[in-house]
């Protein structure tokens, strides 16, 4: 089946939208080209448990604040579940966690890798970083933009507790009278947690799956060999193999949707067609930042080159996994040919 919206309309910034007796859609505004997060409140008995957060700036407080008097009907939160560790998912974490003195839940890869980033609000970029994207082509200038808003992660991001309640692939989380799956995958990040209430048919998706674009799977200075599209393939044939095609999915972005399978598909061909692409580009040596031409159709400047840097790598290092490019350091960049 093709994607088909559920609801014709969606919440205002800061509003709420029941979508089942004890779900409620909220809507928060994001300040960046991605303008808006959807976050998912769960009735949890007389409480609320909280499904993501928003990031972590006054704006996003102030919002919260009127859904506490508001839609909460100023009953407190069980607990807060962050699919992932990206700020408009994790960013008003620990706000909560203080406010209502309960405990963040989410993977323990995302939550290490979350304070690990946090931790470098303030340092200098180091110099692997420097390196990584230098290798990639960077000219001075663009090192020297990357090296300006290095540490802007935490930025976004209220302190975290320094403890956490870990949640893993296949738990279940009890939250009311229903029953939540957890489906762990990767690629877009380390361990990103979808929420499945089979009884119902009813998906809390995160970052996983989204009805108009798909999540940006990028490699970074961290890792600079991984291969996270292998990630993200592998967990959206897992994702599929979980759900049926009409699971009403509840995305980070865009409005709920049926249609899983077919979106899956989607996504799985376009990576699929940049790898085709890429292999035919490189058949004359290119760095990094020469195939942006090739895949992209958006300009890439200093708001968007590091994740666009980021994904064009994925697919790089991918074909040279599959041993359909090689790599080779010359020139002081790093330059991929098809094999």
């Amino acid at each position: 089946m093709s994607i088909e919206y559920a609801f014709s309309e969606r919440p205002d910034d800061g509003a709420t939208l029941n979508i089942a007796d004890d779900i409620e859609w909220l809507r928060m505004p994001l300040p960046f080209s991605l303008n808006h997060i959807n976050l998912w409140l769960l009735k949890d008995g007389d409480r609320w448990a909280i499904v993501d957060t928003g990031v972590g700036t006054s704006e996003t407080k102030d919002h919260w604040h009127a859904v506490f008097a508001g839609t909460m009907g100023g009953n407190p939160a069980s607990q807060v579940i962050a699919t992932h560790m990206h700020p408009d998912h994790v960013g008003c974490a620990g706000f909560l966690a203080r406010h209502f003195d309960i405990d963040v839940w989410m993977p323990r890869d995302e939550y290490m890798m979350c304070r690990i980033l946090v931790a470098d609000t303030g340092r200098d970029a180091p110099e692997e970083g420097v390196r990584f994207y230098k290798n990639a082509g960077f000219t001075d200038e663009q090192l020297l933009s990357y090296q300006k808003a290095f540490g802007f992660f935490g930025k976004f991001v209220t302190p975290l507790p320094e403890a956490y309640e870990r949640i893993s692939d296949n738990d279940v989380l009890v939250i009311g009278e229903h029953r939540w799956h957890v489906i762990c995958g990767g690629g877009h990040s380390p361990e990103h947690a979808c929420l499945y209430d089979r009884d119902r048919n009813i998906l809390i998706s995160g970052d996983q799956l989204l009805p108009t674009i798909s999540s940006n799977v990028s490699v970074w200075p961290t890792e600079p060999l991984a291969n996270p599209l292998q990630d993200w393939f592998d967990s959206l044939h897992k994702l599929r193999a979980a759900v049926p095609e009409d699971v009403l999915v509840l995305p980070a972005h865009g409005k709920p949707f049926r249609g899983a399978h077919e979106r899956i598909a989607t996504m799985i061909r376009e990576h699929e067609e940049r790898l085709d692409i890429l292999h035919e580009f490189c058949v004359e040596p290119q760095r990094a930042v020469d195939v942006f031409a090739a895949i992209y159709r958006t300009t890439i400047d200093d708001k968007n080159r590091i994740m666009a840097t980021g994904e064009a790598l994925s697919h790089l290092n991918y074909l040279v996994r599959a041993s359909e490019l090689r790599a080779e350091y010359r020139n002081e960049a790093t330059w991929y040919q098809t094999l």
